[in-house]
């Protein structure tokens, strides 16, 4: 079965982005369950076949404390 990893990160505009590493996949939604279902509309569009993939999120968090 074959994996697709995408980066998951907050967009500066609210709202979440994923980017898919090695295949040009990329879209955006609310929230993260929404964004869920985004990717996987994108991969079903994208590949246009009946394939059963594995889709891995690697959720990425930038965050900046004072010290």
């Amino acid at each position: 079965m074959e994996e697709l990893i995408f980066m998951v990160e907050e967009s500066p505009e609210g709202g979440y982005i994923a980017k898919g590493l090695g295949v040009s996949i990329y879209t955006q939604a609310e929230t993260i369950d929404a964004l869920k279902i985004a990717i996987i509309d994108a991969v079903r569009c994208h590949f246009d076949d009946n394939k059963k993939r594995i889709i891995r999120l690697h959720i990425v968090r930038e965050e900046v404390i004072a010290a």
